[in-house]
């Protein structure tokens, strides 16, 4: 059964969602998790009258089955491992310190190439919205909810339009609040609880971040 037609829908019932409990308004800021967060991101910061930026996250693909993680990395320098999956497929130090040289170099890439020059939104002091476009098995949302306790905000709340009820619930932990909307089970994969789960663009983020700073649906800010 598909729950939502795509990651606009899914964005609009995730903020509606957020609104309800966090209100409109005060000083919160929405990082998005790029590239598929995004969308769902400008939905929830339009909804919630706050500004909206991207917080670079990569995950580490296992050594022959990439789709596979084995962990994640975040703006920052903070990496976090998925001991299980390393254990269990045995992979060796020298894979592991390779993936996150890699991925290090393609997260700045991608961090100066969505911002267009703008700075990172501010943090310290601030209610974060953490938003991406579903939870499988979180190791990438773990990383950023990681590096962002390093910027000092007043709380950190995650929301996902879909999430496996498993890594929903373990993330509770290190996160103030999370919002997942549908916990389904079996869960599966994130794509196959959208009608349209076609992947985004880095001109799409781009154009999303551009519209957002330029005041596009009430989500301007100086940043």
């Amino acid at each position: 059964m598909k729950v939502f037609q795509n990651r606009v829908d899914a964005g609009r019932a995730l903020g509606q969602r957020l609104h309800v409990l966090l209100g409109g308004g005060g000083d919160l800021v929405v990082l998005a998790l790029p590239r598929g967060g995004v969308p769902v991101g400008f939905e929830v910061a339009r909804m919630l009258g706050g500004p909206l930026d991207v917080f670079a996250v990569r995950k580490l693909g296992t050594p022959g089955h990439e789709e596979l993680a084995m962990g994640a990395i975040a703006t920052g320098g903070v990496a976090v491992l998925n001991a299980g999956v390393v254990r269990r497929l045995g992979i060796p130090e020298a894979a592991i310190a390779a993936a996150v040289e890699r991925e290090a170099r393609e997260l700045a890439r991608r961090d100066q190439l969505f911002r267009d020059g703008r700075p990172p939104a501010r943090v310290e002091g601030r209610t974060v919205i953490l938003v991406d476009d579903g939870l499988a098995t979180g190791s990438t949302m773990r990383a950023a909810l990681r590096a962002l306790r390093q910027q000092g905000p007043a709380r950190i709340v995650v929301g996902v339009p879909v999430g496996a009820p498993e890594t929903c619930a373990s993330l509770q932990g290190e996160a103030d609040a999370v919002v997942c909307l549908y916990t389904p089970e079996p869960f599966f994969a994130v794509g196959q609880w959208y009608e349209d789960f076609t992947q985004t663009t880095d001109d799409e983020v781009r154009e999303l971040l551009a519209r957002a700073a330029h005041g596009d649906g009430a989500v301007q800010e100086a940043l």
